[in-house]
């Protein structure tokens, strides 16, 4: 039997799928939760589950866990929907924007032509998968389609009406030679492939508002929300049992399992056969070699000895900031807010914030106790006591900056102290994110801080904030940066930007600020700046609400009487063009190597040469695995080149070819090596150089067929020869020195056209 698993799956990312984009490459992991199953189905004693981001496979016999997301072969996220069928190993993945993905040992099939009802208006998420041998039941929220999965194509479809307006099929299913729907109108029913799209057709076999259906070759089953029926006939027999809130049903060759506050599981005949409790809600549950296994909303699988398996993974999937540590430690905050300064609806899951300690995530139980309303904006180690965690609440009732202490025995957060700086109720000095500079200090940006944006500094020995106010009327603010002993801030809700020179962190009786306007150079349509970051030169890149400005020599050119940003201007056919004109630059970061990466909101991420005339990446939603083209947050850690992107549906990360750049070599590496033509066409990396690297190419006589000076610690080469015309098969060596010719390297790289 082929196992469907990542082994399998592994010969993906080298395949064009039905959307001729590849998004997926060993560059790239997730960081997606895996606690909220939503289906599972079972496969010889392996148990395949769908989560809102990805599905995993545990192999109950070995308890080996694995996964499969958008980064490793999917084509998307926001999962609603799935099945598979054991017998021909395929999967059907749906998603909310009504897509699919067909599964299959040896593929994945990006399905995007999904039938929609014309003048349908509503949702197009899946609301349902039955997989019925090489027929797929797909229900949407204007009827249901059948997908061929031999033919990989839509057959019939049907659009259902209910007096005038479209009605969903919650689900369907085939049984016999029939495909059955329940609705809110009842249990509908229709012959395959006889008049099949015409509405009126169909026969309403049971009124009555209906869920959940499922089907074996023998027998059907289907549920209201408080009832489940043995389908005979036209009539429904009801199981034995009083339930309150019924959220799946499960129909085996062996048995009835209905998931609800418990899980109950019935014979064939409908006879009571068990009923157990796993402590915690469900969304589905199926039973295994006869044991119960749930799919949680909170823990993935779990088993009735309260046992869970799953991918590691933070909480939730929701994402704003995150914040990298030494030992690969990581603090992601969950929150998020409206037009960058208002407070949204909060999340009923509070997720609070995530940690990774650097083999396993933890989220404190403090968020799952609290009565009170939270949304963390950011997350952040007390810089002198790394077992302290400050986190910030940008809510109206309970904002505040809060204090935690790791406790390494229970692996949980005890709460310290809620640091509230106002008056009860007072829905001002709402905090937003921190910084620390080199002397340990912390601070804490606040927005509207009794009609101020203002900066917090912690003093230890008073375990209190000092708080200084900027003077400017009614606004929001960002998170702060340190650089060169000052607090850089944008100003999100008006085109400003402050720069504080603390100088003694506490006293404000020496400090300075200043602030950037739009006589400043920022442009006049602008409506706030939203990020910063600084080059290795010094310059600050200033993210604004319409584009992108750099501020040269920052530190000296603040004190100037009149400081000026200047847009970077790059040439487009013959015309000069201003970078990112008009676009909301949400996050910038630069790497080792000085090379930028550009966050723009709907637009993915660039990365940039480091003085931006170049475009060396460009990731979206729909060539990468990005959940989404706002990325909210980029943190790049340059011990290792990896970069992690936020963004509201989940965390990624790409490891990236820069990193620890100095003025010698590193540990040089080409790949791919040997470039066989047939395999690869893309340019060959060297990785590992110094910060500025001369490199000769030459031919196995001696001849130099290429030469360039590379920056920022790595080369692209397209295999090109001075002509520009591609080399011929062979040995290439490839001759580097640094700089000033103190220090060299070599490399070898094989050609096979």
């Amino acid at each position: 039997m082929k196992k469907l698993s990542l082994i399998s799956l592994g010969i993906l990312a080298s395949l064009q799928f039905m959307d001729a984009q590849v998004i997926s490459s060993k560059k790239w992991t997730d960081l997606f939760s895996y606690n909220n199953v939503l289906a599972m189905k079972e496969d010889n004693g392996k148990i395949i589950a769908a989560t809102e981001n990805g599905l995993f496979y545990y192999t109950v016999a070995t308890g080996e866990v694995t996964k499969l997301s958008k980064a490793n072969g999917l084509h998307d996220i926001s999962i609603t929907a799935f099945d598979y069928n054991p017998q021909t190993k395929v999967g059907v993945i749906g998603y909310a924007n009504g897509s699919l993905d067909i599964i299959t040992p040896q593929e994945i099939k990006y399905v995007v032509d999904i039938p929609i009802a014309t003048g349908y208006s509503g949702s197009k998420s899946v609301n349902h998968i039955s997989i019925t041998g090489d027929q797929a039941v797909v229900s949407v929220g204007y009827g249901l389609s059948v997908f061929n999965l031999k033919k990989l194509e839509f057959g019939d479809s049907a659009f259902f009406m209910n007096g005038g307006v479209y009605e969903a099929s919650n689900e369907a299913t085939i049984f016999g030679n029939k495909v059955y729907s329940v609705t809110n109108s009842g249990l509908k029913s229709h012959e395959m492939n006889i008049t099949f799209p015409v509405f009126s057709t169909w026969t309403t076999e049971i009124p009555g508002s209906f869920k959940h259906i499922d089907a074996e070759p023998s027998s059907m089953i289907f549920s209201s929300a408080t009832s489940a029926f043995i389908y005979n006939n036209g009539t429904g027999t009801p199981l034995p049992a009083a339930f309150g809130n019924i959220k799946d049903i499960v129909l085996t060759a062996s048995n009835i399992v209905v998931t609800d506050s418990r899980i109950y599981t019935f014979g064939l005949n409908g006879v009571s056969l068990n009923a157990v409790s796993l402590g915690e809600d469900c969304n589905t549950a199926i039973t295994v070699n006869g044991k119960i296994y749930g799919g949680t909303i909170l823990s993935g699988i779990k088993d009735e000895g309260s046992s869970t398996f799953k991918p590691s993974g933070p909480y939730a999937n929701s994402a704003y900031k995150l914040n990298l540590y030494d030992n690969n430690q990581i603090l992601v905050s969950s929150g998020s807010r409206l037009n960058r300064f208002n407070q949204p609806a909060i999340n009923p899951k509070k997720p609070g914030f995530y940690y990774f300690n650097g083999s396993e995530w933890l989220r404190p139980s403090f968020f799952s106790t609290t009565t009170s309303p939270t949304n963390v904006l950011d997350a952040a180690f007390n810089p002198a006591d790394n077992s302290e965690v400050f986190f910030t609440n940008y809510t109206t009732t309970a904002q505040g900056v809060y204090k935690m202490k790791y406790n390494a025995g229970t692996k949980d957060f005890d709460f310290v102290k809620r640091y509230d700086l106002g008056s009860p109720g007072d829905f001002s000095h709402r905090p937003v994110g921190f910084t620390t500079d080199a002397q340990n200090n912390l601070f804490v940006s606040f927005g509207f801080n009794y009609g101020s944006p203002s900066i917090g500094i912690y003093d230890r020995g008073t375990d209190d904030f000092i708080i200084k106010k900027f003077g400017l009327s009614s606004e929001a603010i960002q998170k702060p940066v340190y650089y060169e002993n000052m607090l850089w801030i944008p100003i999100p809700r008006t085109n400003n930007f402050i720069v504080y020179d603390y100088k003694t962190a506490g006293n404000l009786s020496d400090d300075s600020d200043y602030i950037l306007k739009d006589s400043n150079g920022f442009a006049g349509n602008s409506k706030g700046t939203l990020s910063v970051a600084f080059s290795k030169s010094g310059d600050a890149w200033i993210g604004t609400d319409s584009g992108l400005r750099i501020l040269p020599n920052a530190v000296a050119e603040i004190k100037t009487p009149d400081p000026q940003v200047e847009p970077i201007i790059i040439e487009q056919g013959g015309l000069g063009e201003e970078l990112f004109r008009d676009s909301q630059i949400l996050q910038v970061e630069v790497d080792a190597g000085d090379y930028k990466w550009i966050s723009v909101d709907g637009g993915g991420v660039y990365y940039l040469s480091s003085d931006g005339q170049k475009t060396i990446k460009h990731f979206t939603k729909e060539n990468s695995p990005l959940p989404t083209n706002s990325v909210t947050d980029i943190k790049v850690d340059k011990k290792t080149g990896k970069v992690y992107f936020a963004t509201f549906n989940g965390v990624v990360a790409y490891q990236g070819d820069v990193a620890d750049v100095t003025s010698n070599f590193g540990d040089v590496v080409v790949y791919p090596n040997p470039v066989v033509y047939s395999n690869f066409k893309g340019k060959v990396t060297i990785k590992g150089l110094a910060e500025k690297t001369n490199i000769r190419i030459a031919d196995a006589a001696g001849n130099v067929i290429h030469s360039a000076v590379a920056r920022g610690g790595y080369y692209e080469w397209d295999l090109n020869n001075q002509k520009g015309t591609r080399v011929a098969s062979g040995i290439y060596f490839v001759l580097m020195t640094n700089e000033d010719g103190s220090d060299k390297a070599t490399a070898k790289i094989g050609v096979v056209n």
